[in-house]
């Protein structure tokens, strides 16, 4: 099985009782932001493109606030997805990609529990845990 490496942004309102989330038009799914991390690419640069790219905002990374892994066999992966929590930095909430994404919107955290029932933790918890694992790139290492 080839390693995936996928990352997920959360974004919270001031409130805490709303998810930005988008609705992907191959599955017709709403999921937080994020996709596949590219050859070269750090989790967080993927986190970040992937935000910019799904929503039209700008984000900085806080940490990790969850990691799930799943084995697909049809497809013969075995996918690693990293959630980081973001905030937003800039920009403006835009469909950029309409090939890709159906919509962008604020999704209550209850109904975001439905809509993305993967976590063990709900995303309701880790939300109003507003806590995180660290995250640090450590660069390109030598032998």
């Amino acid at each position: 099985m080839r390693r995936v490496d996928v990352v997920y942004t959360l974004l919270v309102n001031e409130e805490g009782t709303k998810i930005l989330m988008v609705k992907n038009s191959g599955r017709n799914s709403w999921t937080l932001p994020g996709g596949t991390v590219e050859p070269n690419e750090t989790l967080e640069m993927a986190a970040v493109r992937e935000a910019k790219e799904e929503t039209g905002l700008d984000v900085q990374i806080k940490g990790v606030v969850a990691v799930n892994e799943g084995k697909f066999t049809e497809l013969k992966q075995h996918v690693v997805f990293i959630t980081f929590r973001g905030v937003i930095a800039g920009g403006r909430m835009e469909i950029a990609r309409p090939d890709e994404i159906l919509a962008v919107d604020w999704i209550d955290v209850e109904r975001a529990d439905e809509l993305m029932p993967f976590y063990k933790e709900k995303l309701r918890d880790i939300v109003s845990r507003d806590a995180e694992v660290s995250y640090y790139d450590e660069g390109i290492m030598a032998k």
